[in-house]
């Protein structure tokens, strides 16, 4: 049976290839509109399908850090430490992302921000207890 942290890392990474695939969709649809450019940050492209580029990038970018802690704490028998908060790590990722998917305004950047600063929280939690533990 997996840990909380296992199905949390999975899901991670699923919402990771989800927005890949997403990202592949739009900048297809540009590649047949004819567009040739290729900003990695999506300034090339309009609206949604620049905030899909950038919900992607956001994603991967962030990925490391808790999927290495995950991984410690699977390596070194402490999944305890990480199992608690494992699924609120996963919902504020998919929910930041969501956001950034919806709007760019300054409530939905404030909101963002907040669902992010709710992960590198958990992520300090778990190195300081990994730390002491």
């Amino acid at each position: 049976m997996m840990s909380v942290s296992v199905i949390s890392l999975l899901g991670l990474i699923g919402w990771s290839i989800l927005l890949t695939f997403l990202v592949v969709m739009v900048r297809g649809k540009s590649l047949l509109a004819g567009t040739t450019n290729f900003a990695q940050d999506g300034s090339d492209l309009p609206g949604f399908a620049q905030r899909v580029t950038r919900a992607h990038g956001n994603s991967l970018e962030n990925l490391a850090i808790p999927a290495a802690l995950i991984l410690y704490g699977v390596a070194t028998n402490q999944s305890a430490v990480t199992d608690g908060l494992a699924m609120f790590v996963l919902v504020a990722r998919i929910g930041q992302s969501l956001v950034h998917l919806a709007s760019a305004a300054f409530p939905a950047v404030v909101l963002r921000a907040t669902l992010f600063v709710v992960q590198i929280v958990i992520w300090i939690i778990w190195s300081l207890n990994f730390y002491g533990g």
